[in-house]
């Protein structure tokens, strides 16, 4: 009687242990529902901006890449590289910065966004006594709204840091269009 009964108690702590360990070993397995978070990657898009302006003695070459992560559907941040070349009669110009992006879809249709810009300007202005060099940094921050449909944006932005000494543009307000792929 004493070897059944410990026949049977080793029986019953051997299931124990072996369906501890095979649950344990099942629970170490890949589950792809549970494991495939987003990528980082899938969140990014990309985009940018070009601008070409030609006119009677004024030539304005603008290139300005961008990513953003959509941190979710209602909040995006990234950032942008800018470089652009002013050629007049009077001075050119080259200049080059980078800039951090906020971005806010209050709902689909609408966007609003603020942009910290530092931008470095070299200046020669072509004077008839000869020429002057004028380098600086000038840094703005824009606040704009603008209308959204899929990957496009138009709307307006304000500079509230705007001098009309330092600032490439004449106005603190600029139309803009922004395309995210």
């Amino acid at each position: 009687m004493k070897n059944t009964q410990s026949s049977i108690v080793f029986i019953n702590l051997f299931c124990i242990v072996f369906l501890l360990f095979s649950d344990t070993t099942i629970a170490q397995q890949n589950n792809p529902a549970i494991n495939q978070g987003p990528n980082f990657w899938d969140k990014v898009q990309f985009g940018g901006g070009l601008g070409l302006n030609i006119g009677s003695g004024y030539t304005d070459i603008t290139v300005s890449p961008s990513a953003i992560y959509n941190i979710n559907p209602i909040v995006s941040a990234g950032a942008s590289l800018l470089f652009g070349y002013v050629n007049t009669d009077y001075y050119n110009s080259l200049y080059y910065g980078g800039s951090i992006i906020g971005l806010v879809n209050p709902i689909p249709q609408v966007q609003l966004s603020a942009e910290l810009e530092e931008t470095r300007f070299n200046t020669t202005y072509e004077l008839e006594g000869g020429n002057l060099s004028d380098k600086y940094w000038n840094t703005a921050l824009y606040l704009g709204a603008g209308y959204r449909t899929q990957n496009i944006t138009v709307g307006v932005r304000y500079d509230v840091l705007y001098n009309k000494d330092k600032s490439i543009y004449a106005e603190p307000f600029m139309p803009f269009v922004r395309v995210y792929f």
